[in-house]
């Protein structure tokens, strides 16, 4: 039994000894330099080439090399019998709550107009805070950290969801209250799934709900937001400002307008990035169980997309 790695543009290396510091005796073919495809029962991905997987007459098994699996789900060539896993650490929840957090702040105490002013010289003492709430659009491991950290920092939150929420700690808003939901809060934090209902959530529609000037937060996919809508949402000051670190097209073409515009702060998506050394140890207590015919641990739901 081989496992493949297919992960374009990455180093492999570090996958490779983290693997190997677990299961010594691993066979690891990675992609473009497979030459045994008929061995390989497991592959790891993350952004394969389309189609790439019908190379594989015995895949048994997929992992996600991340939390998201819209990668592999857009994929036609990934049969629906396939099983797919993903990752799911402790570390990524961390690390995507700390990044949140500090566009947060940074909107709430105007960081990004102390940054201009610093370099046009001006010493402006007004309004040093922004009242903000918070809304967090998707609600699982993620987000739920996300309202429960930013809440006991003192900032009023409330959740949204497509699926329903019982005993939920915070306040709770279902797809058919979304205009309820968007009217309540200054600072929307994207953090749903990639799914066909999920497509395209942040286009001008919504953003002509928004209360006027809410800040958006994008760490969950770049097909979740329209860009266009958003320079339009800008210009017509439906909103103020946005921190993203995901894109349509990643790396970010150098064309873009996202660039030049002084009301979006960039970052190359790296809010939450997988630590091979701590996936590892998922990744073949998988292929152990895989090779035993035992359950899987964190299986994707392909109806939630997650």
């Amino acid at each position: 039994m081989s496992l493949a790695i297919i992960s374009p543009g990455r180093d492999p290396k570090v996958w490779i000894e983290a693997l190997r510091y677990h299961q010594p005796e691993i066979d690891i073919q990675v992609y473009p330099e497979i030459d045994r495809p008929e061995a390989v029962e497991m592959a790891l991905l993350w952004q394969h080439p389309p189609g790439y997987l019908k190379t594989f007459p015995n895949l048994k098994l997929i992992s996600s090399l991340g939390a998201g699996v819209d990668h592999i789900l857009s994929d036609p060539a990934v049969g629906d019998a396939l099983p797919i896993v993903r990752i799911v650490d402790e570390k990524l929840t961390w690390s995507m709550t700390n990044y949140v957090i500090m566009g947060v702040l940074n909107f709430h105490r105007q960081f990004l107009r102390y940054y201009h002013d610093q370099h046009a010289k001006t010493w402006d003492m007004t309004n040093p805070e922004i009242p903000v709430k918070v809304g967090v659009m998707g609600v699982g491991a993620l987000g739920g950290d996300v309202l429960s950290k930013l809440d006991g920092l003192g900032f009023e939150v409330v959740g949204f969801g497509f699926s329903e929420k019982k005993d939920f700690n915070y306040p709770y808003f279902q797809k058919d209250q979304l205009e309820e939901f968007l009217s309540q809060v200054n600072v929307l934090v994207c953090l749903l799934p990639l799914t066909p209902e999920t497509e395209g959530i942040l286009n001008l529609s919504l953003f002509k709900k928004c209360s006027k000037g809410t800040y958006l937060i994008n760490v969950a996919r770049g097909k979740h937001l329209n860009e266009a809508d958003l320079l339009t949402a800008l210009n017509e000051e439906m909103l103020s400002g946005a921190l993203l670190d995901v894109y349509q097209q990643e790396p970010l073409p150098i064309s873009h307008p996202f660039w030049e515009e002084k009301r979006i702060q960039l970052t190359p998506h790296i809010a939450s990035v997988t630590n091979p050394k701590a996936a590892a140890p998922q990744i073949i207590e998988n292929y152990k169980r895989l090779i035993a015919s035992l359950p899987l641990l964190n299986l994707v739901n392909r109806t939630r997309g997650y």
